[in-house]
């Protein structure tokens, strides 16, 4: 493997041209070696230490030396022979988040660090969605940018990849996926609240569905089809691909732009440490959501700007709450309400619902995660016209059920992002990056 070592001066050189000489032996050319720090240890008026091998200084912030000698050398991998305490826990993990970003290995005595995303790129232009972790917003998110893409007629194919997901990829075309439908999944015993199936229903845009088992460090899963759903998808025609990742999980295919889904409550080091850094250098908008829930919990918003700033400095960063927004008219109704916000998050949806969309929550339940305390609320509840609900799977299996037995209508209610900061609103963040991705298509 072509790599290029990273050496410090803590080492004595004559150790570290050992040390090189012994990677040779395993496997490694090294073809050069980026000099990350320790210089002061060297003798005086030695310019840079023999190490058998071309030495490259650092000039400036360690990180973006790296990243200019990936882009100049090409190397296959990049291999750590550096230490405490000129490199830190902290510090290696960057510098590997900056290799995995630019498609080389990460390498060193007792661990290897492998590219996530490999293989051709597809032939339309394709963005990615991905997350910090679970309940991020990534789905509602992903449904905003299917639609502006919809909106500018560039035919998108939203391709989502879940832990529920199927054991083939499946096609829920535009407009094909209601209630009867769902219904109907629960009845045969499969999954009615897949992601893909959330996105049919909120975002109008045919989808795609796939499933994943596993995430790794950087994001890979052990297990995922959905390169066959991404391939599906090109096939119906699609001009654009989205791809939506799940969890802290990414799609393992190469991308045109990227969007970061990060809650205002994630803690700092999911974006500054771990490999937190390599999904922010893949992204091109970060989105901060569910500012001024209480239900996300403290806010660590300027931290994680913090974070964004210095590692993707050129990168667009907003922060939005979510809104509750029915899919069909509800107003004059009396309506029973199901979510998975808790508590003063709930009521502040309570409150939105009534104010925007004219209708009267006369019941409600924040156990949309809990059947049966679910179910405990809704046989509890006073007469209401209409369940407003969240689409999971709580929702088809439990709530549906009971308000149709009722005589009562069903709307589902998709969370939409309202932007709280930042210099644009959502829609032309989304159709800014949307832009990118097909100027980075033409320029392939």
């Amino acid at each position: 493997m072509r790599v290029l070592g990273l050496v410090d001066g803590e080492h004595y050189p004559p150790v570290t041209r050992w040390g090189i000489e012994v990677a040779r032996t395993k496997g490694f050319e090294v073809v050069a070696a980026l000099l990350v720090g320790g210089v002061e240890k060297l003798s005086p008026g030695t310019e840079l230490p023999d190490l058998g091998t071309p030495v490259r200084p650092v000039v400036g912030d360690v990180s973006a030396a790296l990243a200019r000698a990936i882009d100049e050398l090409r190397p296959e991998g990049v291999l750590d022979l550096s230490d405490e305490p000129i490199i830190g826990y902290r510090e290696r993990m960057e510098l590997a988040a900056v290799a995995l970003a630019r498609g080389v290995a990460y390498v060193g005595p007792d661990f290897r660090l492998d590219p996530p995303i490999s293989g051709p790129p597809l032939d339309v232009p394709t963005i990615a969605v991905i997350g910090t972790g679970k309940r991020t917003g990534k789905t509602a998110i992903a449904g905003d940018l299917a639609r502006a893409a919809a909106a500018m007629n560039t035919n998108p194919v939203l391709v989502a990849m879940g832990r529920g997901g199927p054991a083939e990829p499946q096609v829920a075309r535009a407009g094909s996926v209601g209630l009867d439908q769902l219904l109907e999944l629960v009845r045969s015993g499969e999954h009615a609240a897949s992601d893909y199936l959330e996105g049919a229903v909120t975002s109008g845009v045919t989808t795609v569905g796939a499933r994943r088992a596993g995430g790794g460090l950087a994001g890979l899963p052990m297990a995922t089809n959905v390169r066959e759903a991404a391939d599906l998808a090109v096939g119906l025609g699609a001009g654009i691909v989205l791809l939506e990742g799940s969890g802290a999980a990414v799609p393992p295919i190469p991308w045109d732009a990227g969007v970061l889904v990060v809650p205002v409550s994630a803690p700092p080091e999911y974006l500054g440490g771990y490999l937190g850094p390599y999904r922010l250098l893949l992204s091109d908008l970060v989105v901060f959501t569910m500012s001024g829930s209480p239900h996300a919990g403290p806010e660590n918003t300027s931290a994680l700007r913090s974070h964004v700033q210095r590692l993707r400095g050129d990168a667009r960063l907003i922060v939005t709450r979510f809104e509750p927004h029915p899919l069909d008219d509800v107003r004059g109704k009396k309506v029973f309400f199901t979510t998975t916000a808790h508590g003063a998050a709930a009521a502040g949806q309570i409150d939105s619902l009534e104010a925007a969309h004219g209708c009267r929550v006369v019941g409600w339940s924040d156990n949309l995660a809990d059947r049966a305390g679910l179910a405990q609320d809704m046989d509890g509840a006073q007469p209401y016209e209409v369940l407003l609900t969240e689409l999971k799977a709580a929702a088809i299996d439990i709530a549906c059920r009971r308000a149709l037995d009722r005589g009562a209508e069903v709307v589902f209610v998709d969370n939409r992002a309202v932007v709280v900061e930042g210099d644009t609103d959502i829609g032309t963040a989304l159709r800014g990056t949307i832009d990118l991705a097909r100027q980075r298509r033409a320029n392939r």
